[in-house]
């Protein structure tokens, strides 16, 4: 699975450490290949945004060690699973998609059920969005981190469920 942000430093950073840190818990970390990219290169080798960081670090989480990266059209290839954290990102994201790659498109959100808690102008199930915090103030994050914490479980469900056995992910080319 790969989640992709625009710059690789809010969104996409965070959702992969609480995928990682899930996963991790429900004995599920060596069977999945996870990571996250931006569309945009401009942040590449930084580390996720400082608001990020304090966020995160305030719930639990580490996600200090991430540096970002830009997506590359191998990615395509090398993932099963490539989810954006907004519908920009999507079409972005079905626009540069090559022919005969195998993976498969969607939403971070996708998982959550209509209206499950959170959403409003931050984004949520309604939206199928989590909104960028990053020229935002504290709260936005917390905003984002609430959206990417509901919907982790969630996916770390389908996974259990799909790759009982660890022989592949069945939602792509598995």
């Amino acid at each position: 699975m790969l989640i992709v942000c625009t710059g690789n430093i809010c969104r996409s950073p965070t959702a992969e450490a609480l995928l990682r840190h899930h996963l991790a818990d429900a004995g599920l970390g060596e069977r999945v290949h996870l990571d996250s990219a931006g569309l945009d290169d401009y942040h590449v080798g930084e580390a996720p945004s400082h608001e990020a960081v304090v966020c995160a670090a305030a719930r639990g989480y580490d996600i200090g060690a991430l540096r970002a990266r830009a997506l590359t059209g191998r990615d395509f290839h090398d993932f099963d699973l490539i989810l954006a954290m907004d519908r920009g990102h999507l079409r972005r994201l079905q626009q540069l998609c090559p022919d005969g790659a195998g993976c498969r498109l969607g939403l971070f959100l996708d998982v959550l059920a209509q209206g499950d808690s959170g959403g409003g102008p931050g984004g949520g199930p309604e939206t199928g969005e989590v909104s960028d915090p990053y020229y935002g103030t504290l709260v936005d994050y917390e905003v984002m981190l609430d959206l990417i914490e509901a919907a982790t479980p969630l996916w770390v469900k389908v996974f259990k469920q799909n790759n009982p056995a660890g022989d592949g992910f069945p939602l792509g080319r598995g």
